[in-house]
């Protein structure tokens, strides 16, 4: 059986996006999930001061990091994994294996051409459901979540379940699914048949808080919590009921202010593009009427 984990979780108030680190206190063996770095798109210039604060903490805590995770290729904010594993050189990057979909279909979008690896290269390991990663005395279970991307994940630590974008605070209530390859109809299933059937006791770490009504950031809740209380997605609410909200609701929702810059970045592993003979390196924008 593996250990419960301490959690500390890191709140970036400018994407509403949680890290977070979970560690054994006995053996010291941590994992990262979901690590983030400052992107200005007025200047389009990345900063590290997320990535900086984890490595403090890492390294003052005497932490052994095994594994950085990412629940899915984010859209709202540009993942720190890569240069979090420049500083951890022992650490592995860690995504779904469904990331080669995502690649491809954005690979499309954003025409990125054959010099584009759209077969998951540049993460140092691709998960499949349920697979199992050793973290020292920390066991990792990736739980295959796909809706609101088709490689979405949760893990799994002990009784901590991090749900990314999956999953919600109650009050706030699960992702959208209206990014291509989304899908409301996988993401209920996801959620009632996934997630609702752990134990009511696990504890829930969410990808994002937005603080609905002003209310003060949160980020942990309980699967008994959210069967009861989830405002979108309770374990009563009907099939149907929830796929036509879903669609409804998608369809008023405005596309996320980071997607285009965010997603090429994230789907390249958090790895800057290749530099254009000027040495400058560029992210790409389409331009519609």
């Amino acid at each position: 059986m593996t250990r419960n984990p301490e959690v500390k979780a890191f709140f970036d108030e400018a994407t509403w996006t949680l890290s977070y680190v979970a560690w054994d206190p006995e053996t010291r063996d941590a994992v990262v999930v979901d690590s983030v770095l400052e992107y200005d798109p007025a200047a389009s210039r990345l900063g590290t001061r997320p990535v900086d604060e984890l490595e403090q903490f890492l390294r003052e805590g005497g932490l052994r990091l095994h594994w950085i995770l990412d629940t899915h290729a984010h859209a709202d904010h540009f993942t720190g994994s890569h240069e979090l594993g420049t500083r951890f050189p022992d650490a592995k990057v860690a995504i779904s294996e469904r990331i080669r979909e995502v690649q491809k279909i954005f690979g499309g979008v954003f025409n990125l051409g054959p010099g584009f690896d759209e077969t998951g290269g540049q993460f140092d390991h691709l998960l499949s459901d349920d697979e199992a990663l050793a973290a020292g005395s920390l066991t990792v279970r990736a739980i295959a979540t796909p809706g609101h991307t088709p490689a979405c994940m949760c893990f799994l630590v002990g009784d901590a379940l991090f749900t990314g974008d999956t999953l919600f605070m109650p009050d706030y209530g699960v992702g959208r699914c209206d990014f291509p390859g989304g899908s409301a109809e996988a993401l209920y299933e996801s959620i009632t048949a996934r997630l609702y059937t752990l134990p009511d006791a696990t504890r829930v770490f969410v990808g994002h808080d937005y603080q609905p009504g002003g209310r003060e950031v949160l980020w942990e809740s309980t699967i008994g919590e959210e069967k009861l209380h989830n405002v979108q997605l309770r374990a009563s609410t009907p099939r149907e009921s929830f796929i036509e909200y879903r669609k409804a609701r998608d369809r008023r929702l405005g596309a996320p202010r980071l997607l285009f810059p965010s997603i090429q970045f994230n789907i390249n592993a958090g790895r800057m593009p290749a530099p254009e003979a000027n040495g400058t390196a560029y992210l790409k924008i389409p331009l519609r009427r």
